[in-house]
């Protein structure tokens, strides 16, 4: 692909999105096309097929997608099969339809089975059930490769698919019921560490611009406090520091912590978190690779290949991390009647190492950025 070409990045505003986008801008694309969703719908058959009529585009990076965590996938499941499956019909249809000889569809590792091998080849898909958890969101995946995979055979087009592992980065969502769980990790200890301090003044910065529950940062601190209760932050009967919002003093750090947060499962789950920024390289190197080099890599008319970092590591090693990094001095519980999810989950990436790429970002180096980040914006824009 050429820097004068005409690209369509779809999800511009999302966490993969945004950062194909910077890593397009950086490597110096001059046309680099985004619609905003209130610009251009999706999910609305017409409007994509005009729009794709209308705009001449070369290329396309299918980042737009409904995602979230084991909490949404179980609370909207008809939400992620539907809009996920539309999205992808809709855009890969309509490109087709416009001559667009070139599309890179994003997906997900949640497209394996449950029990498949580790770490998971591209080969292990559809051989065995998926996780219950995410099962919907899994299948629309699925759906989105086979369209590709379709779209070639029967059309010659070059259409592909990267399947990234769980990732984390600048952009997150970190809405604590649909939030993937680096994000939700970061903005509990977060949040944590300023009931700790006693800095409600930051607390309420945080939830002003994130409200939780419908709760913000406007409300009294008892509901306050209840409402994060639901959400696994809990503060003890011992009394917190004198609140920051109240004095002018700084907050109080030297204390015994009365928080503790309560996370999901058992902490023994695996995963590999990629930093979005390393998945945005992956996408544009993918999407530029030669096509005989390409599927000389893949299995015949096989579109998707497993973007991720071959490492791995527990929820509990993750969450000790995130609290080192946050500086959340107080206590971290597992509630272990709610589901783990898929046991493990590591992608097998040879293939994407033997086309010469590789992940360069660590994960402790990753989520101290991250954090940077939030601290900054304190998780106030909302994401598609």
């Amino acid at each position: 692909m050429t820097q004068k070409q005409r690209i369509f990045v779809a999800g511009h505003q999302g966490l993969v999105g945004s950062a194909i986008k910077r890593k397009l801008e950086a490597l110096g694309y001059e046309n680099i096309i985004t619609r905003t969703r209130s610009e251009l719908d999706l999910t609305n058959q017409a409007e994509v097929q005009a729009f794709f009529s209308q705009q001449a585009i070369d290329a396309v990076y299918l980042a737009a997608a409904k995602v979230g965590g084991i909490h949404a996938n179980n609370t909207y499941p008809a939400d992620f099969i539907y809009d996920n499956l539309i999205i992808e019909c809709n855009v890969i249809h309509a490109a087709h339809n416009a001559g667009v000889q070139k599309l890179l569809l994003l997906g997900s590792s949640c497209i394996y089975p449950r029990e498949a091998e580790q770490p998971m080849t591209e080969e292990a898909l559809l051989t065995g059930p998926l996780e219950p958890t995410n099962e919907p969101y899994a299948v629309a995946k699925i759906a989105g490769i086979k369209l590709c995979e379709s779209y070639n055979r029967q059309h010659g087009r070059d259409y592909r698919s990267g399947m990234p592992t769980n990732l984390y980065g600048p952009g997150d969502n970190f809405d604590l019921e649909t939030s993937h769980v680096a994000a939700a990790l970061i903005r509990k200890m977060h949040i944590g560490k300023c009931l700790e301090q006693g800095d409600w003044q930051a607390l309420r910065k945080n939830l002003t611009k994130r409200p939780i529950g419908g709760i913000d940062g406007n409300a009294d601190e008892e509901t306050i406090l209840q409402k994060l209760n639901k959400h696994g932050i809990s503060v003890s009967s011992s009394p917190l520091p004198r609140s920051a919002s109240n004095t002018s003093a700084s907050p109080i750090t030297h204390h015994s912590s009365p928080v503790t947060l309560s996370l999901w499962g058992t902490g023994t789950p695996r995963r590999e978190f990629l930093h979005v920024d390393d998945a945005a390289s992956a996408c544009v190197h993918v999407m530029n690779l030669d096509r005989a080099a390409y599927e000389a890599h893949t299995q015949s008319q096989c579109s998707h290949i497993n973007i991720g970092t071959g490492e791995d590591c527990t929820i509990s090693e993750l969450a000790e991390t995130i609290q080192s990094i946050v500086d959340y001095k107080g206590q971290i519980t597992f509630d272990t009647t709610m589901p783990d999810g898929t046991p493990r989950k590591l992608l097998d990436v040879s293939r994407l190492n033997r086309l010469d790429w590789q992940a360069s970002i660590s994960l402790r180096k990753g989520l101290e950025d991250v954090y940077q980040w939030y601290v900054g914006h304190q998780g106030g824009r909302r994401w598609i």
